[in-house]
């Protein structure tokens, strides 16, 4: 793995904040760097694509208890927008028992103005980082590769050009579908 610069930030603003979102566009590599994270201590992860994770937090506040002391990791959190208010009311009660940092940490591929929207923003329980592509400082002496290939982890690291190329280009082609799905042809018909 390469070295994320970030991941000294994520790990100090956890250690003086409740919980902490790290938010970038998808396959950029903020789960891999929240694995990194939670190898230094207790944790538990959360991917919100996966209905059966989605199922633990059927009852959050129980959820949370029953892993008290761990950090949760939730991943693509933009799928629960709700979870904010259930965290909101969690970490004020720790609060009030003197616990205050580690607890969350939330990963996103949505904007910060649209988790805003959640409607509960976690003002003064949470920071917001946002994670790009590598730079040249994280990959040092491959500025070729990175003007050429991007600074996605798995274009690269990909293991050709060529590779590379088709990655990113099946990349913007699912966010472009993603804006503009493809519409069955309503062509006239002869005859």
């Amino acid at each position: 793995m390469i070295e994320r610069y970030i991941e000294g930030q994520v790990t100090k603003l956890l250690q003086d904040f409740p919980a902490v979102a790290l938010l970038g566009p998808r396959q950029v590599g903020k789960t891999t760097l929240a694995f990194s994270i939670a190898q230094s201590g207790p944790s538990v992860y959360l991917d919100m694509e996966s209905a059966e994770d989605r199922a633990k937090l059927s009852n959050p506040r129980l959820y949370f208890e029953a892993h008290r002391g761990k950090l949760i990791i939730v991943d693509e959190v933009q799928h629960m927008p709700g979870l904010f208010t259930e965290v909101r009311g969690y970490i004020d009660n720790r609060i009030r028992e003197g616990e205050s940092n580690n607890m969350f940490l939330f990963l996103g591929s949505a904007s910060l103005d649209l988790l805003k929207r959640s409607g509960e923003s976690l003002a003064g329980r949470i920071a917001y980082l946002e994670l790009t592509g590598f730079s040249p400082v994280e990959y040092p002496g491959h500025l070729d590769d990175l003007w050429l290939r991007g600074g996605f982890p798995p274009s690269i690291l990909a293991r050709s050009d060529r590779a590379s190329m088709r990655w990113r280009t099946e990349f913007v082609r699912t966010y472009i579908d993603g804006i503009f799905p493809r519409w069955p042809c309503v062509c006239p018909r002869k005859g």
